[in-house]
């Protein structure tokens, strides 16, 4: 069987909106990646700085641990999402202790957008209640995007970079009202 991005068939590569008078943000969907949720059980007695993925520990509340092709997000006390473009983590994952942690692979259950450009804040205030002050680079949050629930990964401060991630069924509505939001900007989907 062959896997779909959920945005298959809606997004189309070229430039949309008022795209002449500024940089144009760039939209482009997240393919291809392993996601895992990994919650700790509240019996496990394994420290949180002890436990490491891909050289990466596990972050604290709201920030993200990374490198050039895994991110850690903080998801909730004892709760993070693993996003690697790495196939072999698989196993590194799936090695953790059954009796310390729940493991489970939302690989094709997710929809990831990615936006760059000055005025991706911009974009977001159309239509999240999220305060933007002080989320910058390697913060994450979890919020809300024209009523639907986002998980925001602020990538980088320089060039501005963001990743959306909403539940797969909610991908082409959420897309959609995001490029509808970077019309009066112009944006440029690859």
């Amino acid at each position: 069987m062959k896997n779909l991005s959920s945005l298959h068939n809606i997004h189309k590569e070229g430039l949309f909106g008022d795209h002449e008078k500024n940089n144009p943000i760039k939209i482009k969907e997240i393919k291809d990646v392993l996601v895992y949720q990994v919650v700790k059980y509240k019996n496990s007695k394994i420290n949180n700085k002890d436990i490491v993925i891909d050289n990466l520990n596990f972050p604290e509340t709201l920030l993200v641990s990374s490198n050039n092709e895994t991110r850690i997000l903080w998801m909730g006390p004892d709760n993070w999402l693993i996003i690697s473009i790495k196939k072999d983590i698989e196993q590194s994952i799936l090695n953790m202790s059954n009796s310390d942690f729940a493991l489970t692979d939302l690989s094709h259950t997710r929809t990831i957008l990615e936006l760059e450009g000055e005025l991706c804040n911009e974009v977001l205030k159309k239509g999240c209640p999220l305060n933007l002050d002080g989320l910058d680079e390697n913060k994450c949050a979890n919020s809300v995007f024209h009523a639907i629930t986002i998980t925001v990964d602020f990538i980088s401060q320089n060039p501005k970079k963001i990743r959306i991630l909403s539940l797969r069924s909610f991908g082409e509505s959420l897309y959609h009202s995001i490029t509808d939001a970077c019309l009066e900007f112009g944006y440029k989907a690859e």
